[in-house]
């Protein structure tokens, strides 16, 4: 079987699934490339209002091939990169559906997304010390923003693993999801519902506002960053649309 990224766009919602089963979802520069087109596609699909990212069970990404990794170059690393910072840089919401071990580039592939999912079986493994390699593609930057500095050092500089269990915990994942592969990524599904039925340019704006404001120490220059997108919207037809829709039901009770 022929290592891909398995692209399915369906009912407002692109499902991406790194299937390279023999090496346990490696990103080969290959698949790497095919991950961001795979990304830029759902970008483009008016249709799509967000991004599910998964690997072939058993396994979510065993991280990047070795030998691709062992030959690379500074241009060479960010080809490496360019799958995991294409989930980052989506201008659409993102979740990471995460089954299995997520090691190395694997784990950035879900720090990358905005939303973490994770079944029993989900690990989170750095493997850079193990290596003897220094971290790359943002992992010290994701990790502490996500995490906080003490958690994110514990697995820079300690080796730490998550389990699905303490990802949940530490915050790292948004909740755990019992039963098979199936079940975890129709919880992503599930998440995504509200996202699919909301007009498209406010999830776009409202994302683009998310990652303005994350880095602002005041609230109300968060206010006046929301303002103008939230102008737009009110002048919207789906907005009208959807006030009338919500006064003809409270009037009806």
């Amino acid at each position: 079987m022929t290592d891909r990224i398995h692209s399915e766009h369906d009912q407002g919602v692109a499902l991406l699934t790194v299937d390279a089963p023999k090496s346990r979802n490696a990103l080969t520069l290959d698949l790497s490339a095919e991950l961001a087109a795979a990304v830029a596609r759902a970008e483009a699909d008016e249709s799509v209002h967000a991004v599910i990212v998964t690997g072939a069970p058993p396994a979510f990404c065993a991280g990047a091939d070795l030998t691709a990794l062992g030959e690379a170059d500074a241009e060479g690393l960010r080809s490496v990169y360019a799958g995991f910072l294409a989930v980052a840089g989506c201008s659409l919401p993102t979740i990471a559906a995460v089954g299995g071990a997520a090691v190395g580039a694997g784990l950035n592939l879900a720090l990358a997304a905005d939303v973490r999912l994770v079944g029993p079986h989900a690990k989170f493994i750095p493997r850079f010390l193990e290596l003897g390699l220094h971290p790359g593609g943002g992992m010290t930057w994701m990790s502490q923003r996500i995490l906080g500095p003490q958690q994110a050092s514990a697995m820079a500089l300690f080796g730490e693993t998550l389990t699905a269990e303490s990802a949940v915990r530490s915050g790292f994942a948004l909740r755990l999801i019992e039963g098979d592969h199936e079940a975890l990524v129709q919880a992503a599904r599930d998440l995504a519902a509200p996202t699919v039925a909301a007009p498209r340019e406010v999830v776009l704006s409202t994302k683009r506002t998310m990652r303005q404001t994350s880095g602002l120490s005041e609230h109300a220059a968060a206010v006046d960053a929301e303002l103008t997108p939230q102008l737009e919207s009110l002048a919207a037809p789906a907005f009208a649309e959807r006030l009338a829709a919500m006064k003809a039901r409270i009037s009806g009770r």
